[in-house]
């Protein structure tokens, strides 16, 4: 089960981002196991198992990332991550372009969520197509955001608006990717188990987002493409 994170684990991380070359990283590479990479995979493991129970049907898999950077997309940057993260998707679905729910520690922060850093054009129009049909159910799913108050809208805007639904919607109508994230500063609940409780509850909050998601992917295209 998992106990929290621990000073350590940031210490690692800060340390890392700052000597990220592979004597350092080997000399401590006792440290990363200990204190990122075991308590990380510990969390992902309960938080996969209490998702599936909870919700069987999404058929969720787990995935951890790697430390290590593809060797062949370093751009000048050291062959580390200083973060890890884990996602819980459809299994053989591509990690960008389709909706997961996700957890990533990084030295100064943590964050989790749901969403997709890749989406196609094609279901962003699917989107504003929908909303331009039938606001409601996209305004049920923003207001349900907004009264939460965890999570926040993210998505790289479009530099020519696509149109302007209301002050609610504009922000879902005119971005080109939809990501629900809550960042947090490293302390408090990320330092015991019940970080684990947190980050469920956040999940289960963003279900009926996350099922809104696929099916607009799924979905046909807008006749009018």
């Amino acid at each position: 089960m998992f106990q929290g994170y621990s000073q350590q684990t940031t210490e690692f991380l800060w340390g890392l981002r700052f000597n990220n070359e592979r004597s350092w990283f080997l000399a401590h590479k006792g440290e990363f196991l200990t204190y990122v990479d075991g308590p990380t995979r510990a969390l992902a493991a309960q938080l996969t198992e209490e998702m599936t129970r909870a919700y069987p049907r999404l058929g969720l898999e787990c995935k951890v990332s790697r430390i290590y950077r593809d060797a062949r997309r370093l751009f000048g940057r050291g062959p580390y991550k200083d973060h890890l993260w884990f996602t819980l998707r459809h299994p053989g679905e591509r990690e960008s372009n389709t909706p997961c729910f996700f957890f990533e520690v990084a030295p100064e922060r943590y964050s989790y969520g749901m969403g997709a850093w890749d989406l196609p054009p094609l279901t962003m129009a699917k989107l504003r197509a929908c909303i331009d049909r039938d606001p409601r159910p996209v305004e049920k799913l923003a207001r349900a955001l907004n009264r939460r108050g965890e999570f926040t809208l993210e998505g790289e805007l479009y530099k020519r608006p696509k149109g302007d639904p209301g002050p609610l919607l504009y922000p879902w109508y005119n971005r080109r990717q939809l990501t629900f994230c809550c960042d947090r500063n490293c302390e408090g609940a990320f330092f015991g188990p019940e970080l684990a409780g947190q980050v469920l509850e956040g999940w289960k909050s963003l279900v009926p987002h996350y099922r809104w998601m696929r099916e607009l992917a799924a979905g046909p295209a807008p006749e009018n493409l």
